[in-house]
């Protein structure tokens, strides 16, 4: 079985980057797991919500995403959002988790788009593929080894909001799953009016250049 781990800054990434191609490919007998680096707990304009009831909301409501896509299992590392650092022990981490699960193929953030404001995807996007050096090779961190992880070289990464997307998933058959999970990050669509048409629309335009009704679009890299 063809295992795929997703590894995101904040609730809700994968789902409005990937979650078609995720309810795709999980129909298709794959197997999908989420790691999410933030709670998401600045991710409002309520001025009477705490950041700690926030991560509650949205965890909960990653949860219930992923659980509608097929995702297998989602895992929280709890940073602080907005916080996010490119550092060796963030670094570690992943590689660690990498080293875990074993993934043939790995989900991120594109850090190299132009103009990629957000701090917290460039931190991800850049960690996730250095952690990819860190996990392959076994020098990098012997010690894991004596823990009974092995180094690991997934077959492939797909980066999403690429500026320069070279892949493209047909999601037409999917398009309405991807809008149901995403329907349940509630506590984020007050900031996108129209949303649905939004997506539908982004959609349909990622496809036009390959002649598909609705696609999603990534950067592949074969290793």
């Amino acid at each position: 079985m063809t295992r795929i781990l997703a590894i995101m800054a904040h609730p809700d990434d994968a789902e409005f980057t990937c979650g078609g191609t995720f309810a795709k490919w999980i129909k298709e007998g794959k197997e999908v797991l989420y790691i999410v680096c933030t709670s998401g707990d600045k991710g409002t304009k309520d001025p009477e919500i705490t950041p700690h009831r926030l991560a509650e909301i949205r965890e909960k409501e990653q949860r219930s995403a992923a659980q509608l896509l097929g995702v297998k299992s989602v895992t929280f590392l709890r940073h602080k959002d907005g916080e996010l650092k490119v550092d060796m022990a963030f670094r570690a981490e992943i590689a660690m988790l990498i080293r875990r699960y074993q993934p043939d193929i790995i989900f991120t953030h594109d850090a190299w788009r132009p103009y990629q404001l957000h701090p917290d995807h460039r931190a991800v996007g850049l960690t996730v593929t250095d952690a990819i050096v860190a996990a392959r090779d076994r020098l990098y961190m012997p010690g894991l080894v004596t823990m009974g992880l092995e180094a690991h070289t997934p077959r492939e990464i797909y980066l999403w909001s690429s500026g320069e997307p070279d892949h493209y998933e047909d999601i037409t058959e999917t398009i309405e799953v991807k809008l149901k999970a995403l329907s349940r990050h509630r506590s984020q669509l007050s900031r996108f009016p129209q949303w649905r048409k939004r997506i539908r629309d982004w959609a349909a335009a990622t496809g036009k250049e390959k002649g598909l009704k609705f696609a999603e679009a990534f950067k592949r890299i074969i290793l």
